[in-house]
């Protein structure tokens, strides 16, 4: 998910070194009918942007998930939950 989002935000030429770009990712494992289970999958992105750029990053982030394999591989059968946090910098 998090390379789908580089590359989406690259098309809009949004740099995404690591030291700009990063993600906390958690998840839930729950025993559903004495299985355990992958339930929930929590991702918050972490962007430092120009400001100019900062309209473009959420446009970005709001088309990503079609477009990304792992995400739509899942979706249905884990419950997704994304966020983006962005701080503008001069």
């Amino acid at each position: 998910m998090m390379g789908t989002l580089a590359t989406v935000m690259a098309g809009k030429k949004i740099a995404t070194p690591e030291s700009r770009y990063q993600a906390d990712v958690e998840g839930d494992i729950e025993n559903v009918n004495g299985v355990l289970k992958i339930t929930q999958i929590r991702v918050k992105y972490h962007l430092k942007v120009p400001a100019e750029k900062a309209a473009d990053a959420r446009e970005s982030f709001d088309s990503y998930l079609v477009l990304c394999p792992g995400a739509q591989s899942v979706i249905g059968c884990i419950d997704l939950k994304d966020e983006l946090v962005i701080e503008e910098t001069a």
